[in-house]
């Protein structure tokens, strides 16, 4: 029997319970291990040069191959998780990344490991795609942006997982060791989420409205009982729209509203929190001095993400990501101004605060609400991969202001990436703040279009 009631409809009715919570931690799981596996790097490429394996020249292509890699996973993701499934996609990225690093446990040579990398990033970059857009599929509306920011907790906790095991590990165990680290907990993740169901949303999309029913008859069976009767819409079923719809009338508008934040929050990340060490020696600081300084300001990064959950629903993504931006930016010319290394740090630290309260409120809970169903995963990864392309060439960027006039015309620019991101979202964006995906459609409700105050 077709069902009456859409599949959006009913998983927007339940309330929270343990099967939303497994959720989270099924695709949080993953996404730690993603981007454990990202930041494990660091410790890595100095283990690698200190042996000999290594050295500067093939440390940057271990890096380029990375990031090449994430560029094609992220796009890859989008097209695969919108034709596939969500469920075929993740399960497809988290065997990839946890294969290839536990082969680097083995790897030969510097060149075997850095095609072993390629093949890391083309997972990795897949992951973040997959799990944002996923978990806002399974979680009602009044509580959508709150869980995306604890997704985005859990994923930034993995930097600091990261650097005290590679601290711990790699003296004693060596480089390899983190590597198989990283792989089994991927693996262990692939296996745990093999009885994780199928996005409701996706099946009925695609018109497999009696496999939606079935995953959402279990559900309410064990945590709808007593309920009201659903909102009426429509069952829908929509043909296969390709890339072509990100690039037409309505969504084009969206679809660079992503592409702009994505970019913007890359510009902030890679032009300057993974230069404040290199900054700070600069200036004369010991690397000891200059790492226990930055150690201090990363602490914003889960704080960040924290203040994330907090806010979403009560400021909304479209006002929360204009205000933090602009705070943010003011945080960057106040930077430039600091008259000690003291107040810097502490200025520094609340920059990293609102960079990674971006992350969970832009990257993390906004970009993926802003596309329908049927093509979010494509929405999703062709944003971001504009900010993996543009985090491959940012750092160059900064070299050449670096050394043209200092800090001073990096933070100009850092200031300027947020600012434009500021008036984008302030004067393009839609407020997606307690609605349901349905209804946040291009064109569903016209005191959407083009903006809501």
């Amino acid at each position: 029997m077709v069902p009456t009631y859409s599949a959006g409809a009913r998983l927007d009715r339940l309330p929270i319970s343990g099967f939303h919570r497994r959720i989270l931690w099924l695709i949080g799981a993953g996404m730690f291990f993603d981007s454990f596996d990202i930041y494990l790097a660091g410790g890595i490429l100095g283990a690698l040069v200190k042996d000999g394996w290594s050295d500067l020249r093939l440390n940057a292509v271990f890096i380029s191959a990375t990031f090449i890699g994430m560029v094609i996973g992220s796009f890859s993701a989008g097209i695969l998780g919108d034709r596939f499934g969500r469920r075929f996609t993740y399960q497809a990225n988290l065997m990839i990344f946890g294969l290839a690093s536990l082969a680097a446990v083995f790897a030969p040579d510097m060149w075997s490991l850095i095609v072993l990398r390629f093949f890391m990033g083309v997972g990795l970059g897949a992951e973040i795609v997959i799990g944002y857009a996923t978990i806002g599929e399974f979680i009602p509306p009044a509580q959508r942006g709150r869980w995306a920011a604890y997704l985005s907790i859990i994923t930034n906790t993995a930097l600091f997982a990261a650097t005290l095991v590679g601290y711990l590990v790699i003296p004693t165990f060596g480089w390899r060791a983190m590597f198989a680290i990283a792989g089994t907990g991927a693996l262990a993740v692939w296996y745990a989420r093999k009885s994780m169901p199928e996005s409701p949303r996706w099946l009925e999309s695609v018109g497999r409205t009696n496999d939606a029913d079935r995953v959402l008859g279990r559900i309410e069976a064990t945590y709808g009982a007593g309920l009201p009767t659903p909102r009426h819409e429509p069952v829908a079923t929509h043909a296969d729209p390709g890339l072509k719809v990100l690039f037409g009338r309505p969504v084009i508008r969206r679809t660079l509203l992503a592409t702009v934040i994505n970019v913007m929050i890359n510009v902030s990340i890679y032009g300057f929190v993974a230069w404040v060490p290199t900054f700070l020696v600069k200036q004369g600081l010991s690397v000891g001095s200059s790492l226990g300084y930055t150690t201090f300001m990363s602490l914003g990064g889960p704080v960040g993400a924290c203040l994330g959950a907090l806010i979403a629903e009560r400021l909304g993504r479209r006002n929360g990501l204009t205000v933090t931006s602009l705070v943010a930016a003011l945080l960057g010319v106040a930077y430039t101004l600091a008259p000690s290394i003291e107040i810097a740090t502490a200025v520094g630290f609340g920059l990293f605060t609102c960079i990674y309260l971006m992350v969970a409120l832009g990257i993390a809970a906004y970009i993926p609400e802003l596309f329908p169903t049927e093509y979010r995963l494509r929405g999703t990864g062709v944003a971001s991969t504009a900010g993996r392309i543009a985090g491959i060439f940012i750092p160059q960027g900064v070299v050449w202001l670096y050394a043209s006039g200092g800090i001073v015309p990096v933070l100009i620019m850092l200031v300027g990436a947020l600012l434009l991101q500021a008036a984008c979202v302030g004067l393009f964006g839609i407020e997606t703040r307690n609605r349901s995906l349905e209804e946040l459609r291009p064109g569903h409700d016209p005191a959407l279009a083009p903006v809501e105050r």
